[in-house]
């Protein structure tokens, strides 16, 4: 009954075409809601948002759900705020590369329409065809080009934020040189939609690379200590990689068929500079590693293996075993140990695991399968020797009810009275992405 008063009490702030009543919510990854709304615009956004500041209804926040499985431990909430229908580009001003984008755009299909301008947002995030923009932002995620690119929190110079109260605002602006004020943006940046409902990005863009080549570095049995020498003399440099990945054996299987540590490095530059970046990388390999370089189109065709290989929350899993996946930051060549530290977990817990880490900006992604209670074993553990090394580990897919028995984001950080202060300040009623973000917040 009170999900049918719900339903109906939104058909009134919305047109009826854009609420649906949810008759069996997700259980599996959760972050779900009995009523299902899509608003179009930001108007419309700030109407369902107002009506459920007012009620006391909690709303969960969703793209595409491909980051279902990220945080959230609570039930269905009242209502799932769908992002969807709220996409498009609202401005490309070609000559100053910056675009004006509403969050429910595909983040391939804004990078396609780019291409077609010479121009690309410099992010390589995972599962790009079902990532939104949006979702990109909320969660700031990024992949291996990160060394070369940024995150997300580099490349948004501007926002507009609906509030839990329906009020709007905008941070940031449309240009690249904006130093008016605080930069709210960044609070916006990796929130995890607990602050407030993105309704428009800015981004600042860059042009498409002239060329671009990938060389696939093999240690076969090299030690640790070879790969962090070759790794720190390319980073002391001037050569400018794009990524530095190492991948794990199992990784580098599953990607290319040879079962050895690997360095994945990219180069994206006019064609003459990249052939003397690989001619660098040649000068300095151990007399033990295998190199191969590919050129534009397969190390195109590689990247888009790589950001498929790990989950998201988009679909359930078909096969056996519960899968996790968990983000690792550590200082840069700390990575080569965490990687190691995968291997004796998937020996020790007896789990399948996949792992790559960029060397050069410290983070990791580990994809764990098997025997769920080994799976949370063996992700307490990762914690402990991360903890060692000042590190932090983030759970960033899993089954809700594993996440209920773990906390995804670990220990709290030294600053979250902060964290905590400016959720209260925003939303008292707690309207908005209930235990989302850090410490339940």
């Amino acid at each position: 009954m009170i999900t049918s008063n719900l339903f109906n009490d939104l058909k009134s702030v919305l047109t009826e075409a854009r609420v649906e009543q949810r008759t069996s919510p997700n259980q599996f990854f959760g972050n779900d809601g009995h009523v299902v709304v899509s608003p179009q615009t930001e108007d419309d956004i700030a109407a369902v948002l107002a009506y459920a500041n007012e009620t006391q209804q909690k709303i969960t926040v969703a793209g595409n759900h491909s980051k279902r499985g990220f945080g959230g431990v609570e039930e269905p909430s009242d209502i799932l705020l769908s992002m969807t229908e709220n996409k498009g580009i609202v401005e490309h001003t070609v000559g100053d590369m910056t675009i004006i984008v509403k969050p429910g755009t595909l983040f391939q299909e804004l990078q396609d329409y780019l291409a077609t301008h010479n121009q690309q947002i410099s992010l390589d995030p995972a599962h790009p065809e079902e990532s939104t923009i949006g979702g990109v932002i909320a969660a700031n995620d990024s992949g291996p080009k990160r060394l070369g690119y940024g995150s997300a929190r580099d490349l948004v110079i501007g926002l507009r934020v609906v509030y839990p109260n329906g009020e709007v605002i905008r941070s940031g602006g449309k240009v690249v040189k904006n130093v008016a004020g605080y930069d709210m943006n960044k609070l916006f940046v990796g929130s995890m939609g607990t602050l407030g409902v993105v309704s428009e990005i800015a981004l600042k863009l860059r042009p498409l690379p002239k060329y671009e080549s990938l060389i696939l570095l093999s240690f076969g049995e090299a030690s640790v200590e070879q790969i962090s020498s070759f790794s720190q003399k390319l980073l002391d440099s001037m050569m400018e990689p794009t990524s530095l990945e190492l991948l794990t054996p199992a990784m580098a299987e599953k990607l290319t068929g040879q079962q050895d540590y690997t360095l994945a490095i990219a180069f994206e530059d006019v064609e003459r500079s990249v052939h003397y970046q690989e001619e660098f990388v040649k000068s300095i390999q151990p007399d033990s590693a295998q190199i191969t370089i590919v050129g534009e189109k397969e190390a195109k065709d590689f990247w888009k293996r790589f950001y498929k290989v790990f989950p998201n929350g988009h679909r359930e899993p078909e096969g056996q075993g519960t899968e996790a996946v968990v983000k690792v930051g550590v200082k840069d060549l700390d990575v080569l140990h965490v990687l190691k530290e995968s291997e004796l977990l998937a020996d020790y817990y007896n789990i399948s695991v996949h792992a790559h880490g960029g060397l050069g900006h410290g983070l990791c992604q580990l994809h764990l399968i098997g025997d769920e209670n080994q799976v949370i074993s063996a992700i307490t553990s990762l914690r402990e020797t991360v903890k060692q090394r000042n590190g932090y580990a983030v759970v960033k897919h899993l089954p809700l009810d594993l996440r209920r028995t773990i906390d995804i984001w670990g220990e709290k950080p030294s600053y979250f009275f902060l964290l905590e202060g400016i959720k209260t300040k925003m939303d008292p009623e707690k309207t908005l992405n209930a235990k989302r973000f850090v410490g339940g917040l």
